[in-house]
């Protein structure tokens, strides 16, 4: 089970940004919440140049997997 209910329509880089910013508002307030904002943030800085949209696909599957991960952790 996804995180979210939205993780299905998620396509581009914006819509997994803001997905993955909306899972962490489920996560306990505080430094937990924080942590994860940072590293959501950090990776799409790493990632900005990405311009292969097979690779987008892949990083975008990936960082939902995680979420899902995180979640349910």
């Amino acid at each position: 089970m996804s995180p979210l209910p939205e993780a299905e329509l998620v396509r581009s880089s914006v819509q997994l940004y803001r997905y993955l910013l909306r899972c962490c508002r489920r996560l306990p307030q505080g430094p937990v919440q924080q942590h994860y904002r940072h590293a959501i943030r950090q990776s799409f800085k790493v990632h900005a140049d990405e311009d292969d949209p097979e690779r987008i696909q892949q990083i975008i599957k990936r960082a939902i997997e995680d979420a899902d991960w995180v979640m349910n952790k």
